[in-house]
């Protein structure tokens, strides 16, 4: 490289806002608008469980390749206890426990971070967008 020749890098901000890469189909935005209070929905929208809902109503569920998993993910890429989605007082937080490939929201590798209404949580190859009851999103908890 000569003198004069310059190389640029550019570093992408770490995504603190929710991004919505999937956008609900009238019957997923109809499950999402009759969440019950202190409740969410993951759709998955990539991965073998394409257009599959999940429904978040406990204080912990589990999800991971083992049969035992409250969302059983079947695929060589999720660890058989791959995660948790544990309720907080304003919203759930996704916490890896420890799986081999890792747990990624918005495409940034996570050990455990509280989820927002939109966020993607990416365990192995299955994509999930996560969203939160609506009236716990507009904050009347």
């Amino acid at each position: 490289m000569k003198s004069s020749e310059t190389t640029s890098i550019h570093l992408t901000p770490v995504r603190d806002e929710p991004i919505i890469a999937h956008k609900l189909s009238l019957e997923e935005r109809a499950a999402v608008e009759a969440l019950p209070f202190g409740s969410a929905l993951l759709v998955a929208h990539s991965g073998p469980n394409t257009g599959a809902r999940f429904l978040l109503d406990s204080d912990v569920t589990t999800a991971g390749r083992h049969p035992d998993a409250d969302i059983f993910l079947d695929d060589v890429t999720v660890s058989r206890r791959h995660v948790e989605f544990r309720r907080t007082a304003r919203s759930f937080e996704v916490v890896d426990t420890g799986s081999l490939n890792g747990t990624y929201v918005n495409h940034d590798r996570v050990d455990s971070v509280e989820l927002k209404s939109g966020n993607e949580v990416q365990i192995g190859k299955f994509r999930l967008t996560f969203y939160l009851s609506p009236a716990r999103a507009a904050g009347n908890v």
